[in-house]
This record gives structure tokens, C-alpha cells and sequence, in this order.
């Protein structure tokens, strides 16, 4: 089987070759779109390995979520934490994202993609896993594709839970047949506990670690993303002693290389250099490249390889000051506005390591007369420099420049995971202390008494702007204290309201409180 190009696949080989997962309707919701209705028959597909890989591709392609599009999950709930506002142009610049930042969402304006393209995922998956079975390949090979589609899948059914909590569980291909208006939500218990049991069932069926340098293959599923993305699961559900008992095996001495080869960076800041993808620190990557040329016709379409972040948190109308002598002023690439920085998270930075590189400082420069910039919703004058795109990171490919920034965006790193284990340990005892020291030291800080304020502290600063900090606040109960005045009711903002057109013909029940 040729592998080649695996992290860097353009647009998914299904829809290369003209076959389609599903027939989107804007009536019928996400149960229609996971009917297996499209170009093909797909009882004649699948038949061998290499289409059996297509599909795979397929699956992960679906990581792009995080990332792609105007409704990605970075941007998204960055504006909803206490640490963003929603930014853009205008008040009204996304109606989502704007009525996410300020507890207004409701079914009307939440964006049916962050409903329908996960399940979109799991529907790949399912197929996958229903016909991989019968595919002519060698049985070694067979077991490790359906290992990666029960993890994509079990990721995928976690972010679900994570979001609206009330789920329907779909674990076979709905077929046209089938009563697919009628599948109900099922018990978020029986989710977790699926989706658990699933990635402990593939864990013996993936390798152990892909070399660095083997780009056929990084980027897929190993042993150590899986127990990380497990971890995960595990803590989310409360079930601590397992999470920290997997983060273990992940995260190996605190500040050494790990089994699976994971080690922290030296350098913080190198971590958000845009072509330096898949360091010792990456335990699970969404992938973008400037390959696709991806165009305004196809952007959010699932097809598009760029990372939207980039763009939507660029600065607008940035420019520098030829006037000024020796201007320092990086050169940087003008943006859409969205998640400026609050004045609480650039204070709560202050003096620590890691401030430069997480927050640029556009007022400063802006006061010296070094850069001009257009303000725009709820601006701070700062801004998300992990992100933020440079004019050299601009893509010399065909398509629009917007659409094509390939810097990936780390899904799970091994500070996050160093992180939960101390958070799993209950934030006390030796080894908790020292996966926060590893934490620290790696930026030059000394240690401080680990507890649980301590660890939410250093999630804070560490993986600010990564999309992380509305989940934490939300499972650790501190969402109504930080996020009240937003706006945020406790009872009812934990979880999102499901997109009214997935309610509409189906037995599916709207969420508390909308």
C-alpha cells in the first residue's frame, strides 16, 4: 500500500474520487446526513486496501474541525472564555460566535457544523468499520485501520459529549431503509462508556510510535495518542484514577522522553513556528497545508486544507510605519479581528516567560507610531500571537492567500497532558508536583507548591489561546464565577443548545434551558 503524503493529503481521496457520505439537508439534520446515500454503492467499495485507506483518510480529515473554516472550534470557544472576546469587524460579524461570547446563543443561531460535521466523522468511521472486515488486505493491517476509525470515532463522539452532552449513539451505517428520523439520545453514561471501552479494545492494534521522519505515516494514530486521547476521556468523565493512570504511561518521568518518544520542547516559542510540525511535544495534530489551494468555493466544505485561525485572528488592516527609522514592527499579514485578547488574561501574563509568545502587543506598538491597525469589535490591542499570521507564512500556491495558511494546529500536547495527570492526581503528592515543575522549568520558572489553584493557573498561561480554557472552566465548575458577567447560567450554559434543524422531524429533544 503507498502511504506517501499521508499528513499532507490534499482533499479527502472519497471525494477525489467522487464518492460522497451523505446527503446534506438543511430540513432533516445530522440523521440524514449520516445516511450512506451518495455517488456510489458502497457495498462495492472497500473491497481493498488501498480503497480501505482512502476512506481512513477520509476520517481523519475530519480532525479539521479544530482548526478550518470560519466555524472552528479554536476561534469559537476562545471568544467564549474569559480569556477572548468574539472580535471581528463588527458585533455582528458571525452570529455564533457573537452569541456564544455573550450567552445569547440559541438554537436558531448555533451553527449547525459543529453538530453535523462530527457526526459526518462518525459516519465515515462507522463504514468504515462495517466493511473494512470483508476488504482483501493482510489481517495486521486490517486490525490497525480499524483501531484509527475507533479512536477518530471515539474523538469525535467525545468532542459531541463535550459540547451538547444529550447525543444520539450511532454505531453501524444508517442505511436509507432505516428509521433514522426516530434514533434517539442516548444516556451521555452509555456514550462514555462506548467510546472508553472502544479505544481500550484498538490500543494493542496501533504501533507504538511513527518515526519523525517516516512522512508516509506521521500524523496517523499511535498507542500514545490514543492513551492520551483516553486520558482525556476518562477525566472529563470523572473517572480520575483511570485518567491519571493512562497520562502515566503517556507522559512517562516528568521532563524526560516518554515511552512513545514524547518530550517537552525546549523552546516554548518554537512550538507555534508554522513549518515546525510533529515535534517530540505533538501527541495529536490536525494537519493543514497549502496544497489544496483552497478558494472561497470550498471553504468550510470539509475540502479546504488551510488553518482559518490564522486568518480570523490576524489584525485588521494591519500595517507598518515607513516613517519610523530601523521599525522593528514585524511584518504581519491583516486578518479578520477575531479574539482579541481581555485586559484580564494580559495582566494575569505578566511576567511570565511565556508572554510574548502567546499575547502580540499592537497597542504598544500602535502608541510608539509603529504600526497602524483598524480596531475592531471589543479590541484590546492585543492578540493571539500563536496564531497570528505572518507575512512570510503567506502561501505562494494558487488560491486565495487567506484560505491557504498551513501552520497545524496541536490538538493535544504533552504540557496539556503533564497537566491533566496532575489535575487526575487530585493536584497533591510527588508526582503531581513534579509534572508542574516539568511545566515551569521548561520556561525557566521555579517550582511552586502544586494544588488544583496552581494547576489551573498553569493551564491558564500555558495554553492560553488553544482553545482549551472554556472546557476547563466548564469541568471545573468555575464557569458561572468567571463567565457570569458574560452572562453564563449556571444549569445551562455547561452545554450548547442543539442547532433547531437537527430537532426538526427527528426524536431529538432540545437541551435544558433553550
Amino acid at each position: 500500500m503507498k502511504n506517501k503524503n499521508f499528513i499532507y493529503k490534499s482533499i479527502s481521496v472519497l471525494m477525489l474520487t467522487g464518492i460522497s457520505f451523505g446527503a446534506v439537508s438543511c430540513n432533516n439534520g445530522n440523521l440524514e446526513d449520516v445516511k450512506n446515500t451518495g455517488t456510489f454503492d458502497s457495498n462495492n467499495y472497500f473491497k481493498n486496501e488501498e480503497q480501505s485507506f482512502a476512506g481512513l483518510v477520509a476520517t481523519y480529515d475530519m480532525m479539521r474541525k479544530y482548526s478550518g473554516g470560519f466555524e472552528n472550534m479554536v476561534t469559537f470557544f476562545n471568544g467564549a472564555s474569559d480569556d477572548f472576546y468574539s472580535g471581528g469587524g463588527s458585533s455582528s460579524d458571525g452570529a455564533g460566535i457573537q452569541g456564544f461570547s455573550n450567552y445569547t446563543l440559541n438554537p436558531v443561531i448555533m451553527p449547525a457544523s459543529y453538530w453535523k460535521d462530527y457526526y459526518q466523522g462518525i459516519a465515515k468511521a462507522n463504514l468504515l468499520l462495517d466493511r473494512i472486515p470483508n476488504a482483501n488486505m493482510n489481517d495486521q493491517t486490517r486490525k490497525r485501520f480499524i483501531a484509527e476509525a475507533k479512536v477518530l470515532r471515539s474523538l469525535y463522539y467525545f468532542e459531541l459529549l463535550r459540547m451538547f452532552k444529550n447525543i444520539p449513539l450511532i454505531l453501524k451505517p444508517v442505511l436509507v431503509t432505516d428509521d433514522y428520523y426516530n434514533i434517539p439520545q442516548e444516556d451521555p453514561a452509555k456514550v462514555y462508556a462506548q467510546i472508553e471501552n472502544d479505544i481500550v479494545s484498538a490500543l494493542g492494534d496501533l504501533p507504538m510510535t511513527i518515526p519523525a521522519n517516516n512522512l508516509n505515516e506521521i500524523g496517523r494514530i499511535t498507542q500514545g495518542s490514543a492513551r492520551a486521547i483516553l486520558g482525556k476521556i476518562y477525566l472529563y468523565d470523572k473517572k480520575n484514577t483511570e485518567a491519571a493512570a493512562q497520562f502515566e504511561q503517556v507522559n512517562g518521568t516528568p521532563g524526560q522522553t516518554s515511552q512513545y518518544g514524547y518530550k517537552l520542547v525546549s523552546n516554548f516559542s518554537s512550538l507555534w513556528v508554522i513549518d515546525n510540525k510533529f515535534t517530540t511535544e505533538s501527541i495529536l495534530e490536525a494537519m493543514h497545508t497549502n496544497r489544496g489551494n483552497g478558494v472561497w468555493d470550498n471553504w468550510g466544505s470539509g475540502k479546504d486544507e488551510g488553518n482559518a485561525v490564522n486568518q480570523m485572528v490576524g489584525i485588521i488592516s494591519y500595517g507598518t510605519n515607513t516613517n519610523i527609522p530601523n521599525n522593528d514592527a514585524p511584518s504581519i499579514h491583516s486578518g479578520w479581528g477575531f479574539n482579541p485578547i481581555t485586559d484580564d488574561l494580559f495582566n494575569f501574563m505578566q511576567g511570565d516567560p511565556r508572554l510574548n509568545a502567546t499575547i502580540f502587543n499592537a497597542k504598544i506598538l500602535k502608541q510608539q507610531n509603529k504600526i497602524t491597525y483598524s480596531p475592531g469589535f471589543r479590541d484590546t490591542g492585543y492578540f493571539l500571537n500563536k496564531y497570528l499570521p505572518r507575512k512570510a507564512d503567506e502561501s505562494t500556491q494558487p488560491g486565495n492567500t487567506e484560505l491557504n495558511f498551513r501552520q497545524n494546529y496541536i490538538v493535544i500536547r504533552l504540557a496539556d497532558t503533564y497537566l491533566m495527570e496532575a489535575e487526575a492526581l487530585g493536584g497533591a503528592g510527588g508526582r503531581a508536583q513534579a509534572l508542574l515543575d516539568a511545566v515551569r522549568a521548561r520556561v525557566g520558572l521555579t517550582s511552586v507548591p502544586v494544588s488544583m489553584q496552581a494547576i489551573k493557573d498553569e493551564r491558564r498561561r500555558e495554553l492560553a489561546g488553544e482553545g482549551h480554557r472554556w472546557f476547563d472552566l466548564v469541568r471545573w465548575g468555575d464557569a458561572s464565577s468567571k463567565l457570569g458577567p458574560r452572562g453564563f447560567i449556571a444549569g445551562k450554559n455547561e452545554v450548547l443548545p442543539i442547532p433547531f434543524n437537527e430537532l426538526i422531524n427527528t426524536a431529538l429533544k432540545q437541551n435544558p434551558g433553550y
